[in-house]
């Protein structure tokens, strides 16, 4: 497997458990759920804050992961990788874990989650002119 597919699965299994601490803050919170809150679902802001960020993270993360996994299958596919390219799917893959521990945390520090998140998006941008270099 390449570098690139390796932190494609990572990134695959964060995404897969990212839900986890928002169901936990939720059951922590509400306890399980019952037959009417299938239709009758809580809001958000009825939870603390860290499940809202939880859940906020791993939509954030659902959003940019499609952008990475399709950019990582289309260079597989067309045998294009390069040393810039692994090393940009890292990069991605660590940012992401940084972005879910800082925006789950709440740390607010020099705007931490937006620069976390800039780096991912940078990543996948690099990934992509890289690919587009070995395509053309």
């Amino acid at each position: 497997m390449t570098t690139e597919l390796t932190y494609l699965f990572l990134s695959a299994l964060l995404l897969s458990v990212a839900w986890i601490p928002h169901i936990v803050g939720q059951v922590m919170t509400s306890g399980l759920l019952t037959a009417d809150d299938y239709t009758n679902l809580r809001q958000q802001s009825d939870f603390p804050a860290w499940v809202r960020r939880a859940n906020r993270a791993h939509v954030n993360l659902v959003e940019q992961f499609g952008a990475f996994a399709t950019l990582v299958l289309i260079a597989h596919s067309l045998e294009i990788t390069s040393g810039t390219m692994a090393l940009a799917a890292a990069i991605f893959f660590w940012a992401r874990i940084a972005h879910f521990i800082v925006f789950i945390a709440g740390i607010g520090i020099l705007m931490a989650r937006t620069v976390i998140f800039t780096i991912a998006w940078l990543a996948i941008i690099v990934f992509a002119w890289g690919l587009w270099q070995g395509a053309g």
